[in-house]
Order: structure tokens, then C-alpha cells, then sequence
């Protein structure tokens, strides 16, 4: 496999994120003392970042990888969508797609000292999007749909992504043959029939199957349950230090290939946003050409690269290109 040709074939391929749109604030400091007032560290604050989160982030890592990338979501009318709309003009994202809503935009602060999360504090509304809102995400994804080479759900249980909705994108997608990829949320699995993949993480995938997943045997039985019960032909299990498992239907649609991929990932130093790295990689190489196998083996390797950084981090085409003809490369 041409590794290089795929991913410089990025740069063609356009992307639409629909998701729940976050910011990641970081805030970084050290811990010299205890508070007096309470058996807790004092993190005296050196400096801090906003960063994009949740289905953003996919979208960021869109960009980085070098592809083109619209999103669709909802913020607030606060000073936080301010921020995060600004950060996608810096980063060339399109934005037509987000909508303004009553609920404050979801915002996810982590406390970091000496490159560890002393605390995290959320602000958010998860209620469902409905009313008028709903029905402008609607008449944009009936529109944008059509004008993208793939598409990736980012549920990240923040009351965008439904089952009307799901059926929305599928329907513009299906008959034009665009790859539908989601990032699942627990509680969620049975809004994803006929999409093109799922990608759930160990735990979600138990979850989602009703099969606890201890080894090998449970797992395949796991990614068979769910091929099944959702209608899909296809499923990427990430299994953190384990690596990833891709599960494919035949042509024949009788038999389901698994294949296991080991995890390339030297160094772990934060999980944060890894699986927003590998859906975007997925999807990316497979629109640019790769084989569901093949961008498996990208998405392996850029995940491995932003877990082996602090915060939520992204891969470039030259980090990835780097990664897949190292010694470790498949």
C-alpha cells in the first residue's frame, strides 16, 4: 500500500463534521502546597488555552491532516462560541452549519500540573435540539450532505445527535455513496442503523452489544452483535493499548472478517482526543482511496502519535507519513 499517495491525496477530500461542538479550556500551573482551607493541591497558574473539543476537534484534526472539513453543530450565544468560532476561522474550518441556541456552549475546563489533570469542570446544557434549530441543522445538512466526500457523527451525548437526525444524513448520503462514519456514545447505539461504521471504544462496544467483552472470543462476538443489530457492514473497535479490531462483511454479506491491529503507540501520556484523531484519519484515507483495512492502519498510527502528547493534540501528514515507515509501521 502507498502509505504517502493516500495521504497526499487528503488535500482533495472534503469532510462534514455534525456533532456537539465543544472547548477544551486548558488551564496549566504547578503544585508547591496543600490548601490550608482543605486537603486539596494549590495549582498556581502559569497559563492557559482554548482549545477545540468534541466534534470540533474532529474537525480540527481534518484540517491538520491537510483535507477540507464544514461543521455542523450548535453553541450558545456567548462569549465561548465568540472564541470557538474564531478558532475555526484560524484553523480554515467552515462554519455555516452552526447554529446559534439558548443553552451555553459546552465547555470542558481541565486543570493540568506538571503534565497531570488535577480536576476537570464541565458547563453544559444536554438537552435535545428541537424547534426551529432542528429544523435549520436540517435544511443544512439537506443541503452540505451532497457536497461532501464523507461524513462523521461526533456524539458526545450533548443533545445534537438523534435518530431523526442519523436518518437525515443516510438519507442524502446513501444514494451518492458517501462514507457515513460515527463515533459512538453509550445509550445512543440504536440511532446508528445503515451508517457506514461505527467506532466505539471497549467500553462502548460492550455496551452496545450487551456482551461483556474479557477477550478475544467476547469481543468478536461483541462486533458481530452490533454489525448486526445496526444494519452496518462495517466496525472499528479501539482497544486503547490492545490496538484496534476491524470488522468487515463480505461481499456476500454472510460472513464478517475481523482483523486485529496492535497498537503502535510508544509513549502514553494523554488519551485525550484519540478517538476524535482516528475517525478523522479513518474517514480521510478511506474517502481518499485506502481500503477500510488500510485506513485502519492510518488511524492506528495517527491515534499513536496524539496519545504520546499532552492535551488534545493532532497529527500532520508529515507526522503520520513518519509514523507509518518507521520500523513499527504495517
Amino acid at each position: 500500500m502507498n502509505f504517502s499517495k493516500i495521504i497526499g491525496s487528503f488535500k482533495n477530500k472534503r469532510i462534514l463534521i455534525v456533532g456537539d461542538l465543544i472547548l477544551d479550556r486548558y488551564v496549566f500551573g504547578k503544585v508547591n502546597r496543600i490548601s490550608p482551607e482543605a486537603p486539596v493541591p494549590i495549582v498556581e497558574v502559569g497559563n492557559e488555552a482554548n482549545l477545540l473539543g468534541g466534534s470540533a476537534n474532529v474537525a480540527n484534526n481534518i484540517t491538520a491532516l491537510g483535507g477540507s472539513v464544514s461543521i455542523s453543530g450548535i453553541v450558545g450565544k456567548d462569549s465561548a462560541a465568540k472564541v470557538m468560532k474564531e478558532l475555526f476561522e484560524q484553523k480554515g474550518i467552515c462554519y455555516d452549519g452552526v447554529v446559534e441556541d439558548k443553552r451555553p456552549t459546552t465547555i470542558k475546563t481541565r486543570v493540568i500540573a506538571h503534565s497531570q489533570q488535577v480536576v476537570r469542570f464541565d458547563w453544559e446544557d444536554r438537552k435535545r435540539l428541537e424547534g426551529k434549530n432542528l429544523e435549520i441543522m436540517m435544511a443544512y445538512l439537506k443541503k452540505a450532505v451532497p457536497e461532501h466526500d464523507g461524513i462523521i457523527i461526533s456524539d458526545y451525548h450533548k443533545g445534537v445527535v438523534s435518530a431523526s437526525l442519523i436518518k437525515t444524513v443516510v438519507k442524502y448520503a446513501k444514494p451518492r455513496n458517501i462514507f457515513v462514519a460515527v463515533d459512538p456514545k453509550v445509550g445512543h447505539f440504536h440511532f446508528y442503523k445503515n451508517v457506514s461504521i461505527i467506532t466505539p471504544n471497549l467500553h462502548e462496544a460492550s455496551q452496545g452489544s450487551g456482551i461483556d467483552i474479557k477477550d478475544n472470543e467476547s469481543l468478536i462476538k461483541a462486533g458481530q452483535a452490533i454489525i448486526n443489530k445496526l444494519s452496518i457492514k462495517s466496525l472499528l473497535i479501539t482497544r486503547g493499548e490492545g490496538g484496534m479490531s476491524l470488522f468487515e462483511k463480505t461481499a456476500l454479506n454472510k460472513n464478517i472478517k475481523v482483523t486485529h491491529i496492535p497498537t503502535v503507540a510508544q509513549k502514553v501520556f494523554d488519551v485525550t482526543g484519540a478517538g476524535d484523531t482516528a475517525i478523522a484519519a479513518f474517514t480521510l484515507a478511506h474517502c481518499a482511496g485506502a481500503s477500510l483495512k488500510d485506513a485502519a492502519v492510518i488511524a492506528n498510527h495517527a491515534a499513536g502519535i496524539v496519545v504520546g502528547e499532552v492535551g488534545t493534540a493532532v497529527a500532520t501528514p508529515e507526522k503520520l507519513i513518519t509514523s507509518l515507515h518507521s520500523p513499527t509501521g504495517q
